[in-house]
């Protein structure tokens, strides 16, 4: 660990067609904002030579980096799921989520949770829930609160990012990785039953969701540790590659941090 975890700042993901991902993500509520070059110093960090171009998007508070790179990655591996640790899915908060995912399936949104929302049980918090791919491959997650239960989400529509969500192969190693760097774990639950399978498109899930809280949020982390189905590791990501997804934190300096699974931490000095 090279830094401490103390707000996000954003997410970014990599395509090589911004302009074409973007439409996407306006269609399902996002803000477009400038294209502007990745600055070399910034290249270096991230181990990357060539060039690459940054496309911001923004709901509500939240911001969304689309990255492109001179030189191109790998695409996201096929027959990858929820339970496999290159997965990294990025929830995002509306007061309909029918709406939202009628809107993200005609937009192109290729469904994880194959027939919509799902209205989770008690003991995973009542909220309504569903999970789906970008054009890209990117996962996405809607995720409506019962009304009233979430004060840090207000108002009708598309609202902002709630958290980010990454599947881990041994939630003590990595659990320890992120609390040595400040993160206090939440209210862990074991989510499971049908109401998971249909969300998470999978037979027979059993899946420990482990809240971690920075002292500045939202967004958090979420991690997932499956008992079953039991998860695939591919730690053999770079930044470039279109499933490294990487979590941008408020820093003191500038460093690519990756944790025991591989998931990309940018710590960005004054960001």
């Amino acid at each position: 660990m090279t830094g401490r975890f103390t707000a996000i700042t954003g997410f970014r993901l990599v395509t090589a067609d911004p302009d074409r991902l973007a439409s996407f993500y306006q269609a399902i509520g996002f803000r477009r904002g400038a294209t502007v070059p990745i600055a070399p110093a910034e290249l270096a960090v991230l181990g990357l030579s060539g060039g690459g171009t940054r496309l911001t998007l923004t709901l509500g508070p939240g911001r969304l980096d689309l990255d492109r790179f001179d030189c191109p990655g790998a695409p996201c591996p096929a027959g990858a799921t929820a339970a496999d640790t290159i997965f990294q899915h990025v929830a995002l908060v509306t007061s309909a989520a029918s709406a939202a995912w009628q809107r993200a399936i005609a937009a192109g949104a290729a469904p994880i949770s194959g027939d919509g929302p799902v209205a989770l049980p008690a003991s995973s918090g009542r909220v309504t829930a569903a999970k789906f791919r970008d054009p890209d491959g990117h996962p996405l997650e809607f995720l409506q609160f019962p009304p009233g239960a979430n004060p840090a989400w207000p108002g009708v529509g598309m609202l902002g990012i709630d958290h980010s969500a990454i599947t881990v192969a041994d939630a003590g190693a990595s659990l320890a990785f992120y609390e040595a760097g400040g993160l206090i774990e939440g209210k862990r639950t074991l989510n499971r039953g049908a109401t998971q399978v249909r969300l998470d498109g999978l037979a027979d899930v059993r899946v420990d969701v482990v809240p971690l809280n920075p002292p500045a949020m939202p967004p958090h982390l979420e991690l997932l540790a499956y008992r079953t189905p039991l998860p695939r590791s591919d730690r053999r990501w770079r930044a470039n590659d279109i499933a490294a997804t990487r979590t941008v934190w408020c820093a003191d300096h500038d460093a690519l941090v990756p944790d025991p699974d591989g998931h990309f931490h940018q710590f960005e000095r004054g960001g």
